[in-house]
């Protein structure tokens, strides 16, 4: 089965032309980029602790005791957690400065690869077209020097160019909905972390208004 699957596949890229080759390239670059955000997120899914993050919003309220809670806080992997231990440990400074600068820190770690995607979605259908350009040259070029005698021999362009028209959208498609779900996951930490980080910020804030 697995040998038939590979003949079909080779035979497919033989009929697709060179065109099918940038192809192959941006459908393996597109799927591991997938599966490694796959992975990243799915450490981050494991690593959070949603509780966590009302406590310590809890406990500064409650008694501001800033050293207790970077105790309670301190193995802590949570996204949300480490923007607001960052805070805790550069209040006395700029606490708003600190959350801003970390949050950052981490939007740029989970944007990491995200360019490629997005680069594959528009040039994958673009890649698609050249091939069926390439494809109707090719069969005009049989169709001019042996005209209609043999109209098969025009059938192998035709079949270029529909490949590659196929396989560059089939990549873009299957790329663009791990591509959108990763950049909502990605606005959604953004939300989160700006959330969390403005209302510690106004405890704060509160705190030094009534001393």
């Amino acid at each position: 089965m697995m040998q038939q699957v590979t003949a079909a596949m080779w035979d497919l890229m033989d009929k697709g032309g060179m065109v099918m080759w940038p192809l192959l390239a941006c459908s393996i670059v597109a799927l591991t980029v997938i599966i490694e955000r796959s992975l990243f997120w799915l450490g981050i899914m494991r690593r959070s602790e949603r509780h966590l993050r009302d406590e310590v919003l809890g406990m500064a309220q409650q008694n501001g005791d800033w050293t207790q809670i970077l105790e309670t806080i301190k193995d802590c992997e949570d996204y949300v957690i480490v923007v607001l231990k960052e805070g805790i440990l550069h209040r006395d400074y700029d606490m708003s400065m600190a959350m801003e600068s970390e949050a950052q820190h981490l939007m740029k770690k989970m944007a990491q690869f995200m360019t490629v995607p997005d680069t594959i979605i528009t040039v994958a259908p673009m890649l698609g077209i050249l091939g069926t350009v390439t494809g109707i040259m090719s069969a005009f070029n049989v169709l001019s020097g042996s005209g209609i005698a043999d109209p098969k021999l025009v059938t192998g362009g035709i079949a270029e160019a529909l490949i590659t028209t196929v396989a560059g959208l089939i990549i873009s498609i299957t790329t663009v909905f791990p591509y959108n779900h990763f950049k909502n996951r990605i606005e959604q930490a953004g939300h989160l972390m700006e959330k969390y980080a403005t209302k510690l910020e106004m405890i704060r804030q509160k705190q030094e208004i009534r001393r």
